[in-house]
């Protein structure tokens, strides 16, 4: 299952708005004979990619699979189906696909008298490459991670307005690496005027990555200056001009969105935060301190102690001399 689970890292990104599953296909004797994950949108999954590599391997073998597998017919046949064709003896699955146009494979595999065993590595992959694919799954809205660099006194600029480097070059690597397996990158108009990004995922060099690059999106209704970085030709743009996160989120579903990335200052921040929009906090804190600035986050909706969000701390780390935190909304730990 950890094999499946890093094949299923390997194409995060790619594959919205189906999720990234990995595959791995034993034969009888426990040999791995097949390895696959999800190819992009109307091609085909990972179950089917591996039985494509196993050949007639598969047969009386076992598949691991990150996600049960479907039992639907959409734009590629059902999973359960090719497993049966190819004569798969045993299913091991970490989670149940809670998409109810999907799920069933396993009853379906269960009645052809295929063994099914669920929950191998559960919360792994439930933390790990299907974590937004989940989350848009069960609430029909992309999934939010908000990242931000700050000091250890919590601003993201000094007085005077800089900000670059606050973080390590390390942690800047780190984040251009994600942006390669996020759909989108989400920031305001006021992000766009005071820092003119590219918000595309570049090397050390400053090079822009091959490939696929994530949808650029402002949110806000001021007109974006002209020659704005963000406006050139090195990955699509999409200006929507309103300051509802739900608007925005909409909007990007309906676009096929799962998995956001929230770069924004701390006017939108506090906008998704307030909202209840921020499904996960990923934070690079420096090992300085400014004094002054502005703060990570403003207007959240908070007056008064009681009233703080909650946050569930899933792991600290170093990124460089950077502490990184990843911390979930409260009713989103699992």
């Amino acid at each position: 299952m950890a094999r499946a689970i890093a094949a299923s890292e390997r194409v995060r990104g790619t594959t919205s708005p189906n999720p990234p599953v990995g595959c791995v296909l034993l034969d009888a004797g426990g040999a791995v004979v097949g390895e696959g994950a999800t190819r992009p949108p109307g091609r085909a999954h990972a179950e089917v990619v591996a039985l494509a590599r196993a050949g007639e391997r598969a047969r009386g073998g076992t598949a691991v699979v990150t996600l049960e597998p479907c039992a639907h017919q959409g734009r590629t046949p059902p999973c359960a189906n090719a497993l049966l064709d190819a004569g798969v003896a045993r299913v091991v699955h970490a989670v149940a696909d809670p998409n109810p146009r999907a799920a069933g494979g396993a009853d379906v595999l269960r009645a052809a008298g295929v063994e099914v065993v669920g929950g191998v590595l559960a919360r792994e992959v439930a933390r790990g490459p299907l974590r937004a694919w989940l989350h848009f799954a069960r609430t029909g809205r992309p999934h939010v991670t908000w990242k931000y660099a700050a000091t250890l006194d919590g601003r993201v600029a000094a007085a005077d307005g800089t900000s670059r480097w606050i973080s390590s070059p390390e942690s800047r690597a780190e984040v251009h690496e994600l942006r390669t397996r996020v759909d989108a990158v989400v920031v305001g108009t006021g992000t766009v005027r005071t820092d003119d990004p590219r918000l595309t995922a570049r090397g050390p060099d400053g090079v822009q990555y091959g490939g696929r690059q994530p949808l650029r999106v402002v949110v806000g209704t001021s007109d974006l200056p002209p020659g704005a970085r963000v406006l050139d030709d090195e990955a699509e743009t999409v200006h929507l001009r309103t300051h509802d996160p739900d608007v925005v989120l909409a909007e990007l579903a309906a676009r096929g969105v799962v998995d956001v990335l929230l770069e924004g200052g701390p006017t939108l921040a506090g906008a998704f935060a307030g909202a209840g929009r921020v499904d996960r906090v990923l934070a690079y804190l420096a090992p300085k301190f400014l004094g002054d600035g502005p703060p990570a986050l403003r207007d959240a909706g908070v007056s008064t102690v009681t009233d703080a969000v909650g946050l569930v701390v899933e792991q600290v780390s170093m990124c460089g001399p950077d502490v990184r935190v990843s911390a979930v909304a409260s009713g989103a730990a699992r």
